[in-house]
């Protein structure tokens, strides 16, 4: 049986075309033709059974079959902000892990121990529509231009607020047991530094404007995988949630 393939079209609205780099891929390298059927997605929350109309080495256009709105997988906000690494690579893995995992919005920090200050936005969401598709999410994680740390936690954000970092000196708690207290949203904000960590003051900073002082547990995290131990935590805290709910409910 032929494995469906995923398209992101995300101007469906207006366009019966697959976009130039979409199309290439279709009709070049997996050779589809007229008559054969394929899935799109619009990053909005819907996903689409199309069927091929017409396939040429410039376009591919189709016509929507079905209509399939989805559900969201999870209840929330949840985002993560992070420095980026002097190596790219190493954010361009996280980028991806994370929309497999589940992230609706990755935000980049411009930190005082920073080795990085500016990050190609395009190619990270290259990247990110990729993994979108790979792992099947109606929804297309929202990337963000990197932004002064000041400037960032300065500023409103909606939910719980972390910050993790590696100093004793400032009173920290672990970040899965924060995320499994009893909250009034669902929505989560975490925050994670460079390779040379959050300055102290920065931290601080963070803590004056109700960000809560976390660790990632007892193992000193590489920027990367801290960042993706981040996201699961706030993915397992949701399924230990549910977990618990559907417990509550066979109790009754």
């Amino acid at each position: 049986m032929k494995e469906t393939r995923y398209f992101y079209t995300p101007d469906i609205a207006v366009s019966h075309n697959l976009p130039a780099e979409e199309a290439a891929h279709a009709v070049r390298v997996l050779r589809m033709q007229q008559g054969d059927e394929m899935m799109l997605m619009d990053g909005k929350g819907t996903f689409y059974r199309a069927e091929v109309t017409v396939a040429t080495q410039k376009q591919c256009c189709f016509q929507v079959l079905e209509i399939l709105p989805q559900q969201p997988q999870w209840e929330g906000h949840l985002q993560l902000a992070i420095a980026p690494t002097k190596m790219m690579e190493r954010m361009e893995w996280l980028v991806e892990k994370s929309v497999e995992i589940g992230i609706d919005e990755l935000s980049f920090l411009d930190c005082q121990f920073s080795e990085r200050h500016i990050v190609k936005l395009p190619r990270v969401d290259k990247i990110a529509i990729s993994a979108m598709k790979q792992s099947r999410k109606a929804w297309k994680t929202q990337l963000n231009e990197i932004e002064n740390f000041r400037s960032f936690v300065t500023r409103e954000h909606r939910g719980r607020k972390f910050i993790a970092h590696c100093y004793d000196e400032i009173p920290r708690t672990y970040l899965f047991d924060e995320l499994n207290k009893p909250a009034e949203t669902n929505d989560v904000l975490v925050l994670v530094g460079p390779e040379g960590d959050f300055s102290v003051d920065e931290v601080r900073l963070a803590v004056e404007h109700d960000f809560v002082s976390v660790h990632l547990g007892d193992s000193r995290l590489r920027t990367e995988t801290a960042g993706l131990a981040a996201v699961m935590m706030m993915q397992l805290r949701r399924c230990s949630s549910q977990a618990k709910l559907s417990q509550v409910e066979r109790n009754e």
